[in-house]
């Protein structure tokens, strides 16, 4: 199958052939039918894999700190090639995925082959997706629609963090395509909205969508705009979905207030406050993560332990519901903002107008044959023939330790090389290209028990070596296990 990377160390986009992930215990395998580039964090992506060493490290300072560390703990050597391997490896883009299941793990509840379903996952032709990273869209939602339902989780979460209520006043700074979202989201719940940024195409949408608007680029002073908006008393709050380093939007959010008026960080500015703007009015500041409760909780994304609804009502995938239920009642429209198409094998194209200067806001990859099978778990790179008095090895996991340390080493002592394997494929495509193995694959059963390789060195995380290593011993396989 065909996915999407970025190369961390030079920017470049390219759509590579890597095997078909497994459907995983607890998650959806999906054939996709589109995928919606998220523009501001993917154009922040880009930019960052374009920027020479210097401006990477100047952008993330955080980092240098831990290369810092890692060279007064391993030294500079050891700390050159870590980070050098780190931008080797490339970054797979995209999380707003509509598809089609294909197949289900085990686990997996609430769903059915066949259904149409959005998730977060990348760009490629098959992805595997946890359940609760996935919603079943509406037979009246369209693909195109519902590929705006993750970033329209992300305006969700901001909004509900900002507790409307009807008749309220509110501003959003930054016309992207969250910020639109977040004016419709605001509107249908019967708020005015002031809508405030550079581009006056975006703020021509804005008004298309009932939003009053602030327009920089002809010097209107944003302030003086809120406060006349506002009838004098100060906006209720400000929702802030802009991308900048300037700490200028949470400042002017802070004077555009009301007393005691909130403000929302859905996107991602410089933070050097001025107390006395927030001690005076006793502003409440609060940073919206993502698509809402249960990001970045393993327990909950991966394992699928869901949150009691009693108590937890809007969790990340209940946001993917709300989104989907707005787009079928037509709430929620988002067909003005799509400006470009692209077939997946034109990616680049697509990333090349998202980093130009024509306008582009909404920008669809689209694939071909959903109904197809859902792809081929090992990929074939050469057919090598056995060589005499040399050990064939298939390596299960293809992370840093293995392809760093495990594989050169067993290279270096003549050993062939057969399969590599990692559960999503990629990086065993990565790392098959990178040391010349015959085979990639996501297929570790066929890799152990299916392959001409008389040994199998066991490169997995921890709680996964025993069962890799009984079966490799029951197929009659020698076994190398990493601890």
């Amino acid at each position: 199958m065909k996915k999407l990377f970025q190369d961390l160390s030079s920017g470049k986009t390219r759509v590579e052939s890597v095997p078909s992930p497994a459907a995983a215990s607890g998650e959806l395998l999906i054939a996709s039918s589109r995928s919606l580039i998220s523009a501001g964090t993917e154009r922040m992506l880009v930019a960052f894999g374009k920027a020479n060493l210097l401006q990477k490290a100047r952008s993330q300072p955080d980092k240098v700190r831990m290369v810092l560390d890692k060279i007064r703990t391993d030294g500079v050597a050891a700390t050159l090639a870590a980070v050098r391997s780190k931008l080797d490896e490339p970054l797979a883009l995209g999380y707003c995925n509509v598809g089609v299941v294909r197949e289900l793990g085990s686990g997996v509840d609430g769903f059915s082959v066949g259904d149409r379903v959005v998730s977060n996952g990348p760009h490629a032709e098959v992805v595997s997706v946890p359940k609760n990273l996935c919603a079943r869209i509406p037979d009246a939602v369209s693909n195109d629609e519902a590929a705006f339902t993750v970033l329209g989780a992300i305006a969700l979460q901001g909004v509900r963090l900002i507790q409307p209520t009807l008749g309220e006043s509110f501003a959003v700074t930054g016309m992207g395509l969250i910020g639109l979202l977040t004016v419709q989201l605001l509107r249908a719940n019967g708020c005015r909205v002031l809508a405030i940024d550079l581009d006056p195409a975006r703020l021509e949408l804005a008004r298309r969508f009932g939003a009053a608007t602030v327009d920089l680029s002809a010097d209107v002073d944003p302030l003086a705009a809120a406060e006349s908006f506002s009838r004098g008393r100060g906006v209720d709050g400000v929702v802030i979905t802009a991308s900048t380093q300037s700490s200028e939007p949470v400042s002017q959010a802070a004077k555009m207030c009301r007393k005691r008026g909130r403000i929302i960080l859905v996107g991602v500015t410089g933070l050097t406050l001025n107390r006395a703007d927030f001690y005076q009015k006793e502003l409440s500041f609060q940073v919206s993560c993502s698509y809402g409760p249960g990001r970045y909780d393993p327990a909950y994304e991966q394992r699928g332990q869901d949150y009691p609804v009693g108590f937890v009502r809007w969790t990340e995938q209940r946001n993917f519901e709300a989104v989907l239920d707005l787009l079928a009642t037509g709430a929620l429209d988002v067909e003005p903002l799509i400006s470009h198409r692209f077939a997946l094998d034109d990616a680049e194209q697509a990333y090349a107008a998202l980093l130009g200067r024509e306008p582009a806001l909404g920008i669809l990859l689209e694939y071909s044959q959903v109904t197809a099978e859902a792809g081929d778990r090992t990929m074939i790179l050469s057919d090598r023939p056995a060589t005499a008095g040399a050990g064939r090895i298939s390596v299960i996991g293809a992370g840093n330790y293995a392809g760093r340390v495990l594989i050169p080493a067993f290279k270096a002592a003549g050993a062939v090389l057969d399969t590599v394997v990692s559960a999503g494929g990629a990086s065993a495509a990565r790392q098959a290209r990178k040391h010349d193995f015959a085979r990639a694959s996501s297929d570790a059963a066929a890799a152990i028990e299916e392959s001409e390789a008389d040994t199998v060195v066991v490169a997995t995380r921890h709680d996964s070596h025993a069962e890799y290593v009984l079966r490799a011993l029951r197929a009659g396989k020698h076994v190398f296990c990493e601890k």
